[in-house]
């Protein structure tokens, strides 16, 4: 009998559904990773946000062959010790798309009609029909990352007529998109962008992607959305932009370390919002994460079909 066991936590509801789908298997749920080394040592299969993998307790766990991480985020995970022990991982890539889709049009939203203005605004009682707004209508967004997240952002932003450039490995055409480029096309995408959203993830080749040559091609006007990972953009580089009114202003949804210090600068930026790595929030997050597990749960029972979100362990995603 197959034994899969969650370091993650799941609810009451969620644990009942699997056991009753999957009476074949035997499921052991625990509040952490720990919990799992001490009295699961034996499971064969893991549910796991990702990040409390390590080397030595991959070691600890040595009928471990299928991870699924229900998260999309995998930068954590010890990739070459995963790789050297044949062990199978997927994640749970694509059960974003509407909750950072709608949070992308949110805050682009709020940008242009200066809804955070007007509520300052009504803070102070004060009546101010001078505030200039404007519209998403014609302009150019670019999506750095054109997976599932920015396929889902892109249908979105196609809505209010906005022309959406897409960036890729292979700057391969795709149907969400009015354009597709790679890195290599980096500076005339960013050139033309009147806003950047950044959805790629944390990889070597990324990492620092969005520094000070980047803000440079970027208009004064423009406007950088980062619900990616922090370390793709250089938070200092990007302090000195828009101190500078290099660009227009910024939101971030992730930082180099979280939580953000409370010392940091960023918190007294006007013209930059900040919010607290919850951009993929969602009343419907583990149940989403949750069907992808249980789609491919019976391939790795059965030893036949396709997994859904299988990484690729030597690229790191």
């Amino acid at each position: 009998m197959a034994h899969i066991a969650s370091s993650a936590k799941i609810s009451q509801r969620h644990r009942q559904r699997l056991q009753e789908k999957f009476p074949e298997v035997r499921f052991s749920f625990y509040e952490g990773i720990h919990e799992v080394l001490e009295q699961a040592a034996d499971a064969d299969g893991l549910i796991t946000y990702g990040e409390d993998l390590t080397g030595e307790r991959l070691r600890r766990l040595p009928r471990l062959r299928w991870i699924h991480v229900i998260s999309a985020g995998v930068e954590q995970l010890p990739f070459s010790e995963l790789e050297q022990a044949g062990i199978l991982v997927t994640n749970s890539r694509g059960i974003h798309e509407v909750p950072m889709g709608e949070y992308t049009v949110a805050v682009m939203l709020d940008w242009v009609r200066k809804l955070s203005v007007f509520r300052d605004r009504q803070r102070e009682r004060r009546w101010d029909p001078s505030i200039r707004v404007g519209e998403l209508a014609g302009k150019t967004a670019a999506i750095l990352g054109a997976g599932a997240i920015g396929q889902g952002i892109a249908k979105r932003l196609q809505a209010f007529d906005m022309k959406v450039w897409g960036v890729n490995t292979t700057g391969k055409p795709l149907p969400q998109f009015d354009q597709v480029g790679t890195l290599a096309d980096l500076k005339p995408i960013l050139e033309e962008a009147d806003f950047v959203v950044v959805t790629l993830p944390h990889t070597p080749q990324t990492e620092g992607l969005l520094g000070e040559e980047a803000f440079g091609w970027m208009k004064p006007t423009s406007f950088l959305i980062n619900i990616a990972r922090g370390p793709v953009v250089v938070e200092r580089a990007l302090l000195r932009a828009l101190n500078q009114r290099q660009i227009g202003g910024a939101v971030l949804d992730v930082f180099d370390q979280e939580p953000l210090q409370e010392d940091h600068p960023f918190w007294e930026m006007d013209n930059l919002l900040i919010t607290p790595h919850i951009s993929g929030r969602s009343p419907l997050y583990m149940t989403r994460a949750l069907e992808i597990f249980e789609r491919n749960l019976p391939v790795y029972l059965s030893g036949n079909g396709a997994y859904i979100n299988r990484l690729d362990l030597s690229r790191g995603y």
